[in-house]
């Protein structure tokens, strides 16, 4: 798999993501088949930085109403990365004006 691949979309914009963000760790969402190296070498890839720990699970869907039916939604990988002291990944433009 490309690292496009494996790194799905960051989450930022949680409390748990905020809070996690001052200890130097971001979380992205992450194909299902990923293993955690080849999360660390696509983080690193992608983002120019260097990974000192990846710490994986996965979300359970949660079963919803569809109407009259009962649906549910996909399962889904979340990764818990830390970076190493002094790299920084940025969403967004976090700059104070």
């Amino acid at each position: 798999m490309k690292p496009a691949d494996i790194i799905k979309r960051p989450i930022a914009l949680t409390e748990k993501a905020a809070r996690l963000k001052e200890a130097n760790q971001v979380v992205f969402e992450v194909a299902l088949a990923a293993n955690k190296i080849e999360i660390k070498s696509a983080v690193e890839a992608l983002f120019s930085v260097k990974v000192t720990d990846v710490n994986t699970l996965i979300q359970r869907g949660k079963v919803k109403r569809v109407g009259r039916a009962l649906g549910k939604r996909p399962n889904w990988k979340k990764a818990v990365v830390t970076l190493r002291e002094g790299d920084d990944i940025q969403f967004f433009d976090e700059s104070k004006e």
